[in-house]
């Protein structure tokens, strides 16, 4: 389409210009302009890995490969931790830019669910949409340039992927700290709840991925959404809910509601915010 074609071209020209400190300049969102959803269920055209162990995270987190390496070039690099923080439909990356400086030390990456609206995550973030993909990628390069002698943004990486049907391919078991849902399509039809990203079904993959003590930070300003998901986290035997005197306590917390975009538009228009942490439970002995 020439629309798209034309606006690849203004973003391309704009990403080849330098700021007045000849550093990368930090990415537009309208050179990166896309429909707020995308269908969970349809067939995107994604690569994912047959295991955890076949992802190759060296091109995310170029900083955190470790220096020994296999001698066989067919297996990924090693890396010298893993990701352990996931902002599940990371947007725009609000949450995953403003967390990254607070743990240097975590891998973050954001992902998509493939319906959420706008939000962001040693964190991933997973995002579907290709666009929000490309802005987040660019904006987190542009960061690490700009930050390059405090070595900052090092942690932090997006990546395209539908979460609600390819988590497991990129996470072991455990390897999860904090997984954060922000501000998610709340498909508000009944015929639509299938679409929700917080349900029976992928509340046990969260359970899979999360080590116990680890938290779900769940954040939305649709009440009826927030009940939906406090239900269904309570009815799930793998989670607890976290008291609100260690909630209010949480720092990441603060940031899940003052940092992303879909946040900072609730603020703007004065609406309520509803959130709720979940605590990952030890398993029972068999």
């Amino acid at each position: 389409m020439p629309g798209t074609a034309n606006k690849r071209a203004n973003r391309q020209r704009f990403q080849e210009t330098k700021g007045q400190d000849g550093l990368a300049r930090l990415p537009r969102k309208r050179f990166y302009r896309q429909r707020a959803h995308a269908n969970p269920f349809s067939d995107h055209t994604l690569e994912y890995p047959v295991s955890p162990a076949a992802m190759d995270w060296s091109s995310y987190y170029p900083a955190f490969v470790s220096e020994d390496q296999p001698d066989d070039s067919s297996q990924p690099r090693r890396m010298k931790q893993d990701v352990e923080i996931v902002d599940i439909g990371c947007g725009f990356g609000g949450l995953l830019v403003a967390l990254a400086p607070l743990m240097p030390e975590k891998l973050m990456l954001g992902t998509a669910h493939c319906s959420f609206t706008l939000s962001e995550a040693d964190f991933p973030g997973l995002e579907i949409r290709t666009s929000v993909t490309s802005f987040v990628q660019d904006r987190i390069w542009a960061l690490r340039e700009q930050n390059a002698a405090a070595r900052l943004y090092q942690n932090a990486a997006c990546l395209r992927a539908n979460s609600m049907k390819f988590l497991p391919n990129f996470f072991k078991k455990g390897q999860l700290s904090k997984i954060f849902i922000c501000f998610p399509d709340p498909h508000f039809k009944a015929r639509k709840h299938k679409a929700r990203i917080v349900s029976t079904t992928l509340n046990s993959e969260y359970a899979f991925a999360l080590r116990p003590g680890g938290i779900v930070y769940t954040i939305t300003d649709v009440e009826a959404l927030h009940e939906w998901m406090v239900r269904h986290f309570d009815a799930h035997p793998s989670f607890e809910r976290v008291p609100e005197e260690e909630e209010r306590e949480d720092e990441c917390v603060r940031v899940m509601m003052s940092e992303t975009e879909e946040g900072k538009k609730v603020e703007r228009n004065k609406g309520q915010k509803f959130v709720a942490l979940f605590r990952r439970l030890e398993d029972p002995p068999w």
